[in-house]
């Protein structure tokens, strides 16, 4: 017997559904991505007040800015780093969590919560706790002979933002994991334990693998968190510095444009860290989908 579907009687109800999430996305994703396009052939004064159209002339201005190369490097470390540490972190809490075990629902719940807050809020709790002067965790380090002080030190800033920008992310991480895992057959397991592998090779062997899809997933989704949406934790921790050592594209939009009063190169800069993100996920759809097991 087929299955019965559900039709609609005409046009109006599918339109009518459709017309709010078309509207929001319109008008909070297409119109500004439209409006930088248009800003990045022009400059401006700091006030709006008269514009004048110059072609590629902000594009020739950034990619001849050494600056913008050490900031694109700069955000290819920092990606890398909070995607590959909230998604290691992330699958290992998913495994703990997904034992029977007394109190696991409990467990779940407190591991989902950091999610609900936000990055400024996650900036400020990692720089009350490693604040090298008052900071619980920062003195604790110095009293154990590890100097730490991001205020001075680049890369003990840049380690500070991508514990923080991981820690806000792998909640989101576990949700999906601990979901795939609970997705597994449980007979395929009994099986591999039956013929003897023990619980490390069924994880790489059998449930990893199996775990594939949601692991791509993630994979593309923290790299535009990582790329986009980190811009209040290193707002509130660092500022992009010190020296510029924590200055990533999306925050040196921010500098250029708000702080610096260059709209239209920082009009430039959104677009082609738009085009970044897009190539990015092009390619990891293009090629590390291929070992990707559905």
């Amino acid at each position: 017997m087929a299955p019965e579907r559900v039709t609609f009687g005409g046009r109006l109800l599918p339109a009518a559904l459709i017309a709010p999430q078309l509207l929001i996305v319109g008008l909070f994703f297409y119109w500004p991505a439209v409006q930088a396009v248009w800003q990045s052939f022009q400059m401006q004064d700091a006030f709006g007040l008269s514009t004048e159209f110059v072609w590629f002339e902000n594009y020739r201005a950034l990619f001849t800015d050494p600056g913008y190369y050490q900031a694109l490097v700069t955000t290819l470390v920092f990606a890398i780093a909070v995607a590959g540490l909230s998604l290691g972190f992330a699958l290992l809490l998913a495994a703990m969590a997904d034992r029977e075990i007394r109190g696991a629902g409990i467990y779940r719940t407190l591991l989902i919560w950091p999610y609900a807050v936000a990055p400024a809020v996650a900036g400020v709790l990692f720089g009350f706790l490693f604040q090298p002067g008052l900071g619980l965790i920062a003195r604790g380090l110095n009293q154990i002979g590890i100097p730490w002080n991001p205020l001075l030190d680049g890369n003990h800033a840049m380690i500070l933002v991508v514990m923080a920008a991981a820690w806000k992310q792998v909640s989101y991480n576990f949700l999906f994991f601990l979901a795939g895992l609970q997705a597994i057959p449980a007979s395929v397991i009994e099986a591999a334990a039956i013929d003897g592998a023990g619980p490390a090779r069924r994880f790489w062997t059998i449930v990893f693998p199996l775990l594939s899809p949601t692991t791509f997933f993630l994979m593309v989704v923290n790299v535009v968190y990582a790329f986009c949406e980190t811009f209040g934790v290193i707002d509130v921790l660092t500022h992009g510095g010190p020296g510029r050592a924590t200055q990533t594209l999306v925050y040196k939009v921010y500098q250029d444009g708000r702080i610096g009063a260059d709209l239209g190169g920082s009009a430039a800069q959104s677009v082609v860290l738009m085009a970044i993100v897009i190539g990015l996920t092009a390619i990891q759809f293009r090629y590390v989908e291929k070992r990707v097991a559905y």
